[in-house]
C-alpha cells in the first residue's frame, strides 16, 4: 500500500513542490498520476522511491515510513518497487536476458533462481524469443519492454513507470498500457506518471491529477481535467 499523508516537499526553503498532499492506493490498484510539467510529479515519485524525505507529513510505501527512513533500510524499500523509465536506461553493452538478470543479481539472487525467473518474465513481456539481443538490435518499443522486464523480475509489489510511452508512438503506446494492466491483473500495484491524456481516457483508470503541487481531481473513470485549475 502507499499512502501519504498530508506531505509538503520544500526546496531551497522557498519552492514548494507539493501542498499538503493526500493519497492512498491500495494493494493492487491501477492509477494514473496526471498533471503539466512542474506539477509535482516527479518529486511525487522521489517520495515514493526514498530519493527524496518530505519537507512535513507521512509518505508509507510498502509498509516502510519513508520519512524516518534510515539510509541503510532504503535499499529493501527499493526491492519492493519496480521502476521504469522513459529514457529506457538499459544497459548497451548487455543482451536482453543479461539486463534483466542484472537487477537479480544486484541482490545477491542465486543463478538457479535468476534462470528460472527471467525467461519467465522475457515470456510475460513477449520478448521470450529475444533474449540474446542487445539493445540497439530492438524497437523502442522492444527496449520499453525490456525496462519492464526488469522492473518486474524481483517481483515488487508496485511498479512506477515514469512517462513510459513518452519516446513510443501511439500504437506502442497502447500495447505498453495493455502490458501494464496484464501485469496489474497478475497481483501487482500499477502507479502510471503521464501526461497523455487519450491514452489515460480510453483505459479508464483511477486518475489523481497533480496542479502546482496540490491534488485537484482523484477519481475513477478515465477522467483527464482539460483546463488548469484557476489560482
Amino acid at each position: 500500500m502507499i499512502e501519504l499523508q498530508e506531505v509538503y516537499k520544500v526546496y531551497d526553503g522557498t519552492t514548494r513542490a507539493l501542498n499538503g498532499v493526500s493519497i492512498k492506493i491500495e494493494d493492487g490498484e491501477f492509477v494514473f498520476v496526471v498533471g503539466p510539467s512542474g506539477s509535482g510529479k516527479s518529486t511525487l515519485i522521489k517520495l515514493l522511491s526514498a530519493e527524496l524525505k518530505p519537507t512535513e507529513g507521512k509518505v508509507l510505501v510498502n509498509g516502510f515510513d519513508v520519512s524516518e527512513l534510515r539510509r541503510r533500510d532504503i535499499p529493501y524499500l527499493r526491492r519492493t518497487i519496480g521502476v521504469v523509465f522513459q529514457d529506457f536506461r538499459l544497459i548497451d553493452n548487455k543482451t536482453v536476458y543479461e539486463n534483466v538478470a542484472f537487477v537479480m543479481r544486484a541482490v545477491g539472487t542465486p543463478t538457479r533462481i535468476i534462470k528460472k525467473r527471467v525467461p519467465y518474465v522475457l515470456e510475460l513481456v513477449g520478448l521470450k524469443n529475444k533474449s540474446r539481443r542487445l539493445p540497439h538490435q530492438l524497437s523502442g518499443g522492444e527496449q520499453q519492454r525490456v525496462a519492464i522486464a526488469r522492473a518486474l523480475v524481483n517481483n515488487p509489489d508496485v511498479i512506477i513507470a515514469d512517462e513510459p510511452t513518452g519516446n513510443l508512438d501511439p500504437s506502442r503506446s497502447v500495447e505498453l498500457m495493455m502490458l501494464l494492466e496484464k501485469i496489474n491483473k497478475l497481483g501487482t500495484t500499477v502507479l502510471v506518471v503521464t501526461h497523455e491524456r487519450e491514452l489515460v481516457n480510453q483505459l479508464e483508470k483511477r486518475v489523481i491529477a497533480i496542479e502546482r503541487g496540490s491534488i485537484i481531481s482523484d477519481r475513477t473513470g478515465g477522467y483527464y481535467l482539460d483546463e488548469p485549475v484557476e489560482e
